[in-house]
């Protein structure tokens, strides 16, 4: 792996310009970097421990909470990315204390009654949008940005959300109710970025997860204990103007062990305006778009092969830029 590939360990709790220096190389190259220093240790092994009694539950509680045309919450094994279905199952909630979405969110009964479900998503979601706040911070640091900017370029937790997902070994939907889906695609995820301000993600220490250098290069996110990785999104990569990516990545498919992994999605605001900041853009490469109809966009295009490939960040991009 050469130098400008690498996916630097950044400590939160105690952030030096070095370390500064390397997020803001890693961001400009591939979009990745880890945090340790979150002391979140046990919240997270206690949350790892939840998602897989939800997914080692019997088949038919987790379809209880399946998500369906009039919510996407819950329940799924047969997302689409790049027209192909994912090899995984995932569940999904929103900010579960959030009036406005918290009503959308099932919750599996006997999971719950078992292993605290519903509660440790709480602890969980609220812990990690804290951390995520706090991630925010620290990009626009290595950005060179003011507290202006920081206040007004930012996520929005009750409009953030959190999945569980499941890699298995093979195909996720049973062999009977296979009929009329789309075929697999050649990795269980297939590459593209995340729409939002950023990911933070937990891994468990199979593997399979790669981001797409700048030179197109495929770079391994190793699993590291005690750390979580950051992915940048799009709405970043339009605010800093392209000095940093939006990260593509995929993951491989398992072959001999399954795979779990747990994303938050920090977002921007439902009616926020998304455009590049201005003491970052002396010429703007992108025109302005509301989140709102990005996110309605990128989100239909994981439900159903539309005929098209999906919508991308890069076409918000100015012509002349």
């Amino acid at each position: 792996m050469e130098a400008s590939h690498l996916v630097p360990t950044i400590d939160i709790a105690q952030p030096d310009d070095a370390m500064l220096a390397a997020l803001d190389l890693a961001c400009r190259d591939h979009g990745f970097f880890l945090l340790s220093g979150h002391g979140l240790d046990d919240l997270i092994g206690a949350t790892w421990d939840r998602a897989r009694a939800f997914f080692e539950s019997p088949r038919d509680r987790k379809v209880a909470v399946m998500r369906d045309a009039d919510n996407p919450l819950g329940y799924y094994d047969r997302e689409l990315t790049k027209r192909k279905r994912d090899s995984k199952e995932v569940f999904d909630f929103v900010d579960p204390v959030a009036e406005r979405s918290a009503v959308h969110n099932r919750w599996p009964a006997e999971v719950d009654a078992t292993v605290g479900f519903q509660r440790g998503m709480v602890e969980f979601f609220d812990a990690f949008s804290e951390l995520a706040e706090r991630t925010t911070v620290l990009v626009h640091a290595a950005l060179g940005l003011g507290a202006d900017d920081v206040a007004e370029f930012r996520g929005d937790r009750t409009n953030s959300s959190v999945r569980l997902n499941h890699y298995p070994v093979g195909d996720p939907v049973p062999v009977d109710e296979r009929d009329g889906l789309r075929e697999l695609g050649e990795t269980a995820l297939g590459y593209h970025t995340d729409p939002g301000v950023l990911t933070l993600l937990l891994q468990d220490g199979t593997g399979g997860l790669q981001a797409q250098a700048a030179d197109g290069t495929w770079v391994d996110i190793v699993p590291t204990p005690g750390t979580i990785v950051v992915n940048l999104a799009d709405a970043m990569q339009v605010w800093s103007n392209d000095r940093y990516r939006a990260a593509v990545h995929r993951v491989m498919p398992m072959t001999a062990t399954d795979r779990l992994s747990i994303p938050y999605f920090l977002n921007p605001q439902r009616d926020a305006l998304i455009e590049p900041i201005a003491a970052l853009a002396s010429t703007p490469r992108y025109r302005s778009f509301t989140w709102r109809s990005y996110m309605q966009a990128r989100t239909d295009d994981n439900y159903a092969d539309l005929g098209a490939d999906d919508t991308q960040i890069t076409d918000y991009r100015l012509v002349d830029s």
